[in-house]
């Protein structure tokens, strides 16, 4: 510091924190070696309180309000520095003002899982985060264990402290309580207030400060668990799945029985077919090996038709679908075809009832010569 900024100091007798932040704590009024005239004037704000500190002591601490400086508002500070009657010349001392006003907005979350023994999953990962407010309100405990020497503390110096504790506190909680996975949110409101009491018993005493309010913003599982859940939730909506599969079949195959013929492109019958290897290739749906004329397929519902195609069996088909497949070919006459009143499986030209549809087409004889 230059000779200026020490003649500027002399002649200052106003001491005073205007706080253009929002997450100070603490912060030591610039003095010039710490030098403060007797009958300056101290200006403290709300949501502030000023603190004296003379030679590593705490001495007087001042609420909002102006005040003079002088013997009888700083009686500690008189009685450490010596003086009976009064002092005249300059005196040193640090003086600190101190936030009490809350700081918001102040974030915490799980920096892992928490493993929590679930009665309906098993052990199960948590990750929870959420916000908290902070304040001081012990001048004293805050300057002797945060502050020390400090000229600023910014809430961000203590964040991490904090956020240690809550963790641990979360933990604890979730432990003892034993409440479902799928339960928790139903006790937000609750755990987030035992955890506020939690957080102020660790830290009103030893460090000055109180967490006026604390918020669980939500507890997630991993991704993996969240898909399984959405899944369960979607089977659960579905019901009866056998049903819903036999529905989308039946909502395909009318679909597909739109397009006769199709072109060749696979339309018609064959769409018919594939669609059904593929439910037929489903869990609880596929009938089995490959239909030979030993091992045939479990019955399928009277008035359908099983059709044996590339070794598997396709179906089941109603009478025009079959009657389609035939027109397009895709049922020849050496096709095996199986339906619940046969012995076994069946070339199609062996079948009564598909015989005629195979029958060479009666060609009447052309009209006679003329004579």
């Amino acid at each position: 510091m230059g000779l200026f900024d020490k003649l500027r100091h002399e002649f200052i007798d106003i001491i005073e924190w205007l706080d253009d932040t929002r997450n100070t704590l603490v912060w030591r009024f610039p003095r010039y070696q710490n030098e403060i005239k007797q009958g300056a004037q101290l200006i403290v704000r709300p949501g502030q309180i000023a603190a004296f500190v003379h030679r590593g002591q705490v001495a007087d601490i001042f609420e909002p309000g102006t005040h003079t400086l002088n013997t009888e508002n700083l009686p500690l500070l008189s009685t450490l520095a010596g003086w009976k009657y009064g002092f005249n010349s300059p005196f040193r001392s640090e003086v600190y003002f101190i936030s009490t006003r809350q700081i918001t907005d102040l974030k915490w979350g799980t920096p892992n899982p928490i493993m929590l023994r679930d009665p309906e999953f098993g052990p199960i990962r948590l990750r929870a985060f959420g916000t908290y407010a902070l304040k001081a309100t012990d001048a004293k405990a805050l300057l002797t264990e945060l502050v020390g020497t400090d000229g600023v503390v910014e809430a961000d110096e203590v964040s991490e402290l904090l956020r240690s504790i809550i963790n641990e506190a979360f933990a604890d909680l979730i432990g003892e309580k034993q409440i479902a996975a799928l339960d928790l949110a139903a006790h937000y409101r609750e755990f987030s207030e035992d955890l506020r009491k939690y957080v102020c018993s660790k830290i009103d005493d030893e460090y000055g400060l109180e967490v006026p309010q604390l918020f669980i913003v939500n507890i997630s599982f991993p991704e993996a668990v969240e898909k399984a859940l959405d899944t369960r939730t979607s089977m659960g909506v579905v019901g009866d799945m056998q049903k819903y599969q036999q529905y989308q079949f039946g909502t395909a195959m009318a679909e597909a029985a739109k397009n006769p013929g199709g072109g060749g492109d696979g339309l018609g019958l064959g769409m018919g077919l594939a669609m059904a290897g593929r439910m037929m290739n489903m869990p609880g749906i596929m009938g089995g090996a490959a239909p030979t004329a030993a091992s045939a397929p479990p019955p399928p519902p009277a008035g359908v038709w099983h059709v044996a195609m590339n070794g598997q069996s396709r179906g089941p088909f109603g009478p025009d679908q079959i009657r389609q497949g035939i027109a397009t070919g895709e049922v020849t006459p050496q096709t095996l075809l199986w339906a619940p009143h046969l012995s076994g499986w069946t070339a199609a030209n062996q079948v009564p009832e598909w015989q005629a549809a195979f029958a060479a087409p009666v060609v009447p004889p052309p009209p006679p010569p003329p004579a």
